[in-house]
């Protein structure tokens, strides 16, 4: 099979893929050259009734509980879809800020549906790629070509909606997930037509193994990178250097555009009050955050050798020149206990809470090999079939979540006991949520004057009535 991409965007009912949910998934496959191949994808996934989604997220989205429920597929149904018709083989799974949001997002869904989790984006030829990275490293170093955006502040911006529009790209609905995607394809084929280089190489970094070749620990060099946490006043570009191994067999890297010297000497202690310093301690005057971070390989990072910057100003693209990069590494390799102090530092942070919540346990661990042909049978069978089947997993997430997945996509399959212990959890999860829900309903109420948004208000009000739990 010829490689195909496709692009894809998701509307959500909030930003916490453990806690929310896929609304609306839309994509579009194309050859490798650009070109359409089949027909586009544009779904609506029912909302459960132990879901209250954010107020704010569908006055962006204008979707509503009721028109998934009226005309969505189950969760169950739409796993087995994408599963089996859009991320197959040798397919690369592009979107615009797809890798930490939208691919999380799917990674929770194939989990509650008894699905690995994982191998849809890697096995069998498959891999991704994110448009969001690409477009900074080409505004930030081969900017000729494209028109830029910048917010009503004059800061840069790499908003899609903003450079499509700057472009003159039709992109009629924004926050439409079949006119995000349909945009995305343009923006796409701009970039590739301006600089057809640069979208050649970054294309190739999808593949983990080949940004280890530029960013190691064994032959340590700086590199050129781009990333949403560096400043938009440079183009979120900078050089950085390989400092220390990070978890899962990733690099801790540090932005060479910021003097070393006053964090060499720092105590391990003192590392780590700057590095999980909260928000208002972040806000103080005289603080100063530790300019260091985690490469995830497997992210598709935008990183680029040196060479890119000796053509014309590159340099002065990314305000830096090459003794000052050379004196700050010098720094650095100067004080080996630095380096050590900041390994030893992250690997003691937790990335996610525990959660007594099987559906948000996706990180806690691998599933044993020998619970993996149960849940095979798990997602293969019907209403009848599940009434009656207990695999007595070895994992302790999945009785509880199997009991989950029944409720929500087979809920006549459900024993008594099992319609009492679901009925509790769900309505343990509403209440808990209601409070918030409702707050930010009645602020939206006072503000919102338009009359579509009012009217996605009112039906908000009524999702909540229709799924508070009956006796209160």
């Amino acid at each position: 099979m010829p490689k195909t991409l496709f692009f894809y965007d998701l509307e959500t009912s909030g930003l916490n893929a453990r806690e929310d949910r896929i609304m609306q998934f839309a994509g579009i496959r194309t050859d490798m050259d650009l070109n359409p191949v089949g027909e586009p994808y544009n779904m609506l996934v029912k909302l459960n009734d132990d879901v209250l989604p954010s107020p704010d997220a569908l006055m962006v989205t204008g979707i509503t509980p009721q028109q998934t429920v009226e005309n969505g597929f189950t969760e169950a149904e739409f796993s087995k879809t994408i599963t089996n018709e859009v991320f197959t083989p040798d397919t690369i799974i592009i979107g615009f800020n797809n890798i930490r949001f939208d691919d999380e997002f799917v990674r929770y869904l194939l989990w509650r549906n008894f699905y690995d989790p994982y191998e849809w984006s890697w096995k069998d030829g498959r891999s991704r790629w994110d448009l969001l990275d690409v477009v900074r490293m080409t505004r930030a170093l081969r900017p000729e070509g494209i028109e830029w955006p910048v917010d009503d502040k004059g800061v840069a911006t790499n908003r899609l909606e903003l450079i499509a529009s700057a472009n003159k790209i039709d992109h009629f609905k924004a926050h439409d997930a079949l006119s995000d995607v349909e945009a995305l394809i343009a923006v796409t084929k701009l970039i590739r037509d301006k600089q057809p280089q640069l979208y050649e190489y970054l294309l190739k970094l999808r593949d983990k193994n080949e940004v280890k070749k530029l960013v190691n620990l064994d032959y340590k060099q700086p590199f050129v990178y781009v990333s949403g946490r560096l400043d938009a006043v440079y183009n979120k570009a900078t050089i950085a250097f390989p400092l220390t191994a990070g978890k899962n067999g990733n690099v801790i890297i540090y932005d060479l555009r910021i003097d070393p010297t006053p964090f060499i000497n720092m105590s391990s202690k003192e590392l780590a009050a700057k590095i999980y310093a909260n928000w208002d301690e972040r806000q103080a005057d005289g603080f100063v955050k530790l300019p260091v971070k985690e490469l995830q390989y497997n992210r598709a990072p935008a990183v680029a050798p040196l060479g890119v910057l000796a053509a014309g100003d590159g340099w002065n693209k990314i305000s830096l020149d090459e003794a000052t990069i050379t004196k700050h590494k010098t720094i650095l390799l100067s004080a080996p206990a630095f380096a050590e102090n900041v390994r030893t530092v992250l690997e003691g942070r937790e990335e996610f809470k525990k959660s007594p919540d099987p559906e948000a346990q996706l990180y806690d661990g691998f599933v044993p090999d020998i619970d993996k042909m149960r849940i095979e049978t798990v997602r293969s069978a019907d209403e009848k079939k599940l009434a009656d089947f207990h695999p007595n997993f070895t994992d302790e997430r999945l009785d509880p979540l199997l009991l989950h997945y029944k409720a929500r996509n087979f809920p006549k399959s459900l024993a008594e006991d099992e319609a009492i212990a679901w009925e509790e959890w769900r309505a343990s999860k509403v209440m808990a949520n209601l409070p918030s829900f409702v707050k930010t309903l009645q602020k939206l109420s006072l503000s919102v004057t338009d009359d579509n948004k009012q009217f996605i208000l009112q039906e908000l009000q009524l999702w909540a009535e229709s799924i508070v739990p009956a006796d209160l």
